[in-house]
């Protein structure tokens, strides 16, 4: 019906029904029938129409006044709306795993906030998945299959596990060569990696194993640092562990038994329209983990 009392305000300010379609880019045929249709829904007639010119009833005049400003204010709003969803300005907040955040990604937020000046980024870090529309966050980073058919999903890369332990540990207590093995040894958990998924490079079978970790911890960071320490072997994305690796201070165990990847995901929920500025993040991470050698 808006469009309708759009369209009638359109007439009366063109003069006619020829000129209003000519303006608005119509058939004549077309503007007649939706101003027939919104008269009938009002249930009085709002013109006197003839075949040079259209002049407003007693009803239509009284209807134009107080309409046209309603219209206007309308058309003012749709204006300011659509600069602000096109501008790439204002506050984002994402939700994220804090070392996944922290570490892997800070280049990429410094390098939006600086190429995007106007915009505020709100990063919220946890490592417990948080309630995405519930919180009223533009976008959340989640690693790990996403089982939530109400958000929408983008995925921006793979992250690779490793497991590791320190060269001391391993001359202590040998060096593991099978799952089964495994069980001999003290191990560290990261959450939510309770399962250890292994495949055999030869066969291709799948072995499960749920150890009973001397240490179980939601911060993988940490658990990095205790495998460091000689606590145990660790399974854990090799992001957090690729420093370690590469200074000798953890050594891969059993790295032909591991194939096993977690995907990347940037998430938002169907429900909300993505402003410019959200979309340019989403395209500015997509961009950085693509060329990211360890998210391949």
């Amino acid at each position: 019906m808006l469009d309708d009392l759009a369209l009638f305000i359109a007439i009366v300010e063109a003069g006619s029904l020829n000129a209003a379609a000519e303006k608005e880019g119509l058939p004549t045929a077309t503007v007649t029938r939706r101003l027939q249709k919104l008269e009938a829904s009002l249930g009085y007639r709002l013109l006197h129409r003839s075949a040079r010119r259209t002049q407003p009833t007693a009803e239509g005049a009284q209807y134009y006044e107080q309409c046209r400003p309603l219209v206007q204010a309308l058309r003012q709003a749709t204006l300011r709306l659509d600069a602000t969803l096109g501008a790439i300005e204002g506050t984002i907040r994402v939700l994220a795993p804090v070392n996944f955040a922290s570490e892997i990604l800070a280049p990429a937020w410094a390098s939006f906030c600086e190429k995007y000046p106007l915009v505020q980024l709100e990063l919220e870090l946890a490592n417990a998945v948080q309630d995405l529309v519930g919180s009223g966050a533009d976008l959340a980073i989640r690693i790990g299959a996403q089982a939530d058919s109400t958000l929408t999903q983008r995925k921006l890369g793979a992250v690779r596990l490793v497991l590791a332990a320190s060269p001391s540990y391993l001359a202590q207590n040998g060096t593991p060569r099978r799952p089964a093995e495994l069980a001999r040894h003290a191990t560290i958990a990261t959450l939510p990696l309770r399962e250890w998924r292994l495949q055999d490079p030869e066969t291709g079978a799948v072995t499960v194993l749920r150890p009973e970790p001397r240490v179980r911890v939601n911060e993988v960071r940490l658990a990095v640092m205790m495998a460091e320490a000689g606590l145990g072997i660790v399974l854990a994305p090799e992001l957090q562990c690729h420093a370690s690796l590469k200074a000798g201070r953890l050594l891969k165990v059993m790295p032909e038994w591991l194939s096993h990847e977690r995907s990347v995901y940037a998430v938002w929920s169907q429900q909300r329209y993505l402003p410019a500025r959200v979309r340019a993040l989403l395209e500015h991470l997509a961009a950085f983990t693509a060329q990211h050698p360890l998210l391949q």
